[in-house]
């Protein structure tokens, strides 16, 4: 049988963004864990478009714990009363149903927007301060075998020449993701992001009083998507409403050779026969798209783990934003493997424990990095049988789409994970006798 450990199970989580937090701030609540974050940057920065967190996202972060939940929603901004549903409305600008509503996504009480550094610094407000170390960037991972299980090591080091042994490494270290390169290999076609249709995203951020000056002021106060065949439009207030960040999202405007910089400028001329609305923004997005970049996601990696080494968030499935769903699906793999380690007690249990995690996370979090590519398609008029034609099958394909991710049962994706790790497990001890 599995041997028991007279001490803590080391953890290791390598990366301190959304996911790599959230699942800290569920592990370091556990008693027979030993859980420490190293975090590539020496300080967070200011930087991201904003998030408008989905139902699921709250649903995953009320299961890690209510601290997690109230973080969340101490830093953002409310967008309705705590007891109206809001959801991000997405409006055709462009075409014979300009105007039409054809969707409204991630529609929850009380939903508010957030900006990731906001957000970040309430969940580091939920990790002791001596479970976090900065400046800590990944440079290798090997292991090193043993006659039993306590003798199985992980070991990482750091670019600074330092070095952490461990019992179990948990990769949250983003779309670059050096755990995902040792995990797949370097050289694996899924390894490195990749831009299919070489989206680029022009952005700017700027005071609300200012863009209420540009722009429909309802607009600094919601999250609408504005949709077209030239680029889709979108706004999210952030730091408390004090600031807009507002975007243009355009198909094929990547250039390969550019390292996250567009090809060329935003132009407003080429926005002309969109709304009055779209244009507007568009209009102030292009006085300064010094945020802008090129957005990437992963082809489907073959598995998440191997041996005691795992990978999650946007190291095991990042996606185009264009669904919303990035940061919610990290915190789905944090809600699973926070509950899958409250039951590992012995060392024998890591690896059983992450082929569970494996199993229940990869199937759907893959389906939602398909999901959000087809989100931009649909949003840049290029899906095939021209759904921007038919508002009505447009809305049940958001309909469907919404219900996928919003409106899943995650206490049952909790439970069955451990229902497969406990299987797994049994499994093992039969196996060692």
């Amino acid at each position: 049988m599995g041997s028991i450990t007279p001490r803590n199970i080391k953890i290791a989580i390598i990366g301190g963004g959304i996911g790599g937090l959230a699942l800290a701030a569920g592990l370091c609540k556990k008693p027979h864990l030993d859980v420490h974050v190293y975090e590539g940057v020496v300080e967070y920065k200011d930087v991201g478009a904003g998030l408008a967190l989905h139902l699921n996202a709250i649903k995953a972060m009320a299961l890690i714990g209510p601290e997690v939940r109230k973080a969340y929603f101490d830093k953002a901004t409310n967008m309705g009363e705590e007891e109206e549903e809001i959801a991000t409305e997405v409006i055709l600008a462009h075409g014979p149903h300009m105007g039409t509503p054809v969707a409204e996504l991630g529609r929850a009480k009380g939903r508010k927007s957030v900006s990731r550094a906001d957000l970040l610094a309430g969940f580091l407000e939920l990790v002791p301060s001596t479970a976090i170390t900065f400046g800590k960037k990944l440079a290798r991972i090997w292991e090193t075998n043993g006659d039993d299980d306590a003798s199985l090591k992980v070991h990482v080091e750091f670019v600074d020449g330092s070095q952490a042994h461990v019992d179990c490494v948990l990769g949250a270290d983003g779309i670059h993701s050096a755990v995902r390169s040792y995990l797949l290999g370097p050289d694996h076609p899924a390894t490195a992001p990749k831009n299919h249709d070489s989206w680029q995203v022009y952005r700017t951020l700027v005071s609300t009083e200012e863009a209420k000056k540009h722009i429909n002021e309802k607009w600094t106060r919601t999250v609408p998507i504005l949709l077209g065949p030239r680029g889709h439009v979108n706004c999210i207030p952030l730091n408390k409403g004090t600031r807009l960040s507002a975007g243009v999202a355009v198909r094929g405007g990547a250039d390969p050779s550019a390292n996250n910089s567009a090809a060329k400028p935003l132009d407003p001329a080429l926005y002309a026969d969109y709304s009055d609305d779209a244009r507007r923004i568009v209009c102030m997005v292009a006085n300064d798209t010094s945020a802008s970049w090129s957005v990437g996601d992963h082809d489907h990696a073959p598995y998440y783990h191997k041996s005691r080494v795992a990978m999650l968030g946007d190291a095991a499935h990042a996606s185009l934003p264009f669904a919303g769903n990035g940061a919610a699906q990290a915190l789905e793999d944090a809600a699973v493997l926070d509950h899958l380690f409250g039951k590992v007690k012995q060392l024998g249990q890591i690896e059983p424990a992450l082929a569970a995690y494996d199993a229940v996370r990869r199937p759907r979090s893959q389906a939602v990095t398909d999901l959000a590519r087809r989100f931009g398609r649909v949003y840049a008029y290029a899906e095939p049988g021209a759904m921007h034609e038919d508002p009505v099958r447009m809305r049940e394909f958001f309909r469907e789409a919404a219900a996928f991710t919003n409106e899943a049962d995650l206490k049952w994706q909790n439970d069955a994970a451990v229902e497969v790790f406990e299987d797994a497990a049994r499994g093992r001890s039969r196996g060692s006798v």
